[in-house]
């Protein structure tokens, strides 16, 4: 059956569409020059003479027969080109030319570049450079090619791996809990005042800002630990080690650059290195050290203060002078050979001012300020010199100077008198300090044999030892506590007296933990076996007891 293309109404429309369609893709779709050429053919303008004449007919395509039925002037489909995606890439691109680069380059010197000049890169400094009179910085070392992985990981592994110390010194779990038994149980035991503690108050806040202080507070710290546990751990004895190590070799870095400059003859010496000095004593004390090796902190610090004429902290310097009197006075009740010279005698005269004297709540150590300590040393020349004739074989211990000597000590200690309030705790203890200055006389001058003037003065110093409060003070008695137990000890020949003593030495143990209190009251308990044994010139003779078992320590 043929059919024509359909309604002449419907034939116009379509060729009117045709047209419409055609020359509005040719416009749209100029930018590709195939169909462009298409394009241009199939339009026809209106002044066309082939207007009429020459008809486009567009494509149309097939339609199924059985489709159109039932359906009223059906639309044909023109099937027109595909419009190309945006961005798609041209059959034909356009080359763009590529613009002149301006950027500096990456290889030139470090002057051209940081002067933003161009470079001609010539080796080993850039003629550029020259010819501008500058100084050529040279040119970065070549870096071996990387890629981005490889600079990734690198930009990681550069990135700080943890959070910097908060306490330089404190560095883990271990040094922290050293610093926490110091601030919480090491600096009260050492505590030598009713009223202020020099240790917290002065040495800990200084140690926060310096490295080889707070070192030798765990230093201190950690060997009290270590030298009072039952099985101490493996760790704590690597770090007191390492703080050791650390604080001797800060100390001697501080010491060297404090040597006298070209402008001065005298080297100026921190605060903080003499109060290192100062802890490094007190460890040696506390870890219970029998090899004398306080005596070296010790020497250093007189040289330290005899070679700084001041020191900016005055509240430290005394604190710190009279801590150095304390242990070098001392350390004559124990030991062989004097250690007392010129440089002690001279502090401690320099030590005595007027207006330290009119302030006895200014003192922090029992025997300094007082003047008892001064007696010490006058009855430590008398033990030398008698010492001396019993080498000889004389047939008296004293002569008469010695005696004239003796007699003058003993009025002055008549008349000396307490600067303490009678309700305060130091007053019992100041007048036991000089019950037992009178026992070291009598026992220098005396036989070494039981007395009732002997029995009497260790019963007095009994009493005295009774009316401190062992249960109410702060710690400002019990830590001077151990010389005068000592004394108390080398006069008690009466053995009713001894059980006193030895529960006296064992609180002072329980309450301080020091490591010297044990060697103490071992060589008092064996001057009592000898004093039962009757070996009178030996037990006379205690500083030869402690020498010949090779022990040197203190007894504070």
């Amino acid at each position: 059956m043929e059919h024509d293309d359909g309604p002449p109404d419907l034939a116009q429309s379509l060729r009117r569409r045709s047209t419409f369609s055609t020359s509005t893709y040719s416009t749209t779709s100029s930018s590709s020059p195939e169909f462009a050429l298409d394009a241009v053919d199939s339009v026809i303008t209106p002044d066309s003479e082939d207007d009429q004449s020459t008809d486009v007919v567009p494509k149309i395509e097939e339609v199924d027969e059985a489709s159109l039925d039932g359906v009223e002037e059906a639309k044909p489909t023109i099937a027109l080109p595909t419009p190309r995606k945006r961005g798609r890439p041209r059959k034909h691109p356009l080359i763009e030319q590529k613009k002149a680069s301006h950027s500096r380059s990456k290889t030139g010197c470090g002057t051209c570049r940081r002067r933003k000049k161009k470079c001609d890169e010539t080796k080993p400094a850039c003629i550029n450079c020259e010819k501008n009179n500058v100084v050529c910085d040279g040119y970065e070392p070549k870096q071996p090619w990387r890629s981005g992985k490889q600079k990734s990981i690198s930009i990681r592994n550069s990135l700080p791996a943890e959070l910097p110390v908060l306490v330089q010194g404190v560095e883990g779990s271990v040094d922290q809990m050293f610093f926490h038994h110091f601030t919480a149980q090491v600096g009260k035991v050492l505590s030598l005042t009713d009223h202020q503690n020099p240790f917290l108050d002065i040495i800990v806040p200084m140690a926060m800002g310096h490295a080889g202080l707070m070192h030798s507070l765990l230093y201190l710290s950690g060997s009290i630990l270590v030298a009072n546990a039952p099985a101490p751990k493996s760790e704590w004895e690597e770090r007191q080690d390492y703080h050791s190590s650390k604080a001797m070799r800060l100390l001697q870095q501080d010491l060297a650059s404090s040597t006298p400059s070209e402008q001065s003859t005298v080297a100026h010496i921190g605060d903080p290195s003499i109060a290192q000095t100062l802890v490094l004593c007190l460890q040696t004390v506390c870890a219970g050290d029998l090899t004398g090796s306080y005596r070296f902190h010790l020497n250093a610090m007189k040289e330290m203060l005899t070679r700084q004429q001041h020191v900016p902290n005055e509240q430290l310097r005394h604190f710190i002078l009279e801590f150095l009197l304390y242990h070098d006075y001392s350390s004559t009740i124990t030991s062989l050979a004097n250690p007392l010279d010129q440089r002690s005698i001279d502090l401690m005269e320099g030590f005595k001012l007027p207006e330290f004297m009119i302030q006895p709540q200014a003192g922090t150590l029992l025997g300094v300020m007082d003047g008892l300590f001064g007696f010490i040393s006058r009855i430590r020349l008398l033990r030398d010199q008698i010492r001396q004739r019993r080498v000889l074989n004389n047939a008296h211990w004293w002569d008469a100077a010695i005696m004239d000597h003796a007699f003058a000590i003993d009025n002055a200690l008549r008349t000396w008198q307490c600067v303490h309030a009678p309700d305060s705790p130091r007053y019992a203890a100041s007048l036991l300090y000089r019950q037992c200055t009178w026992l070291y006389l009598h026992r220098t001058i005396q036989h070494s044999r039981p007395s009732p003037t002997f029995k009497q003065a260790v019963d007095e110093g009994l009493d005295y030892l009774r009316m401190l409060p062992w249960d109410t003070d702060d710690g400002s008695t019990q830590s001077i506590l151990l010389m005068p137990l000592f004394l108390l000890g080398c006069a008690a020949f009466e053995p009713e007296q001894r059980p006193e003593i030895s529960e006296a030495f064992g609180r002072l143990q329980q309450w301080s933990s020091l490591g010297n209190i044990k060697y103490a009251r071992m060589i008092v308990e064996q001057i009592w076996e000898m004093m039962d044994q009757g070996r009178e010139e030996e037990t006379w003779d205690w500083e030869t007891i402690i020498a010949k078992r090779g022990w040197d320590f203190l007894v504070t």
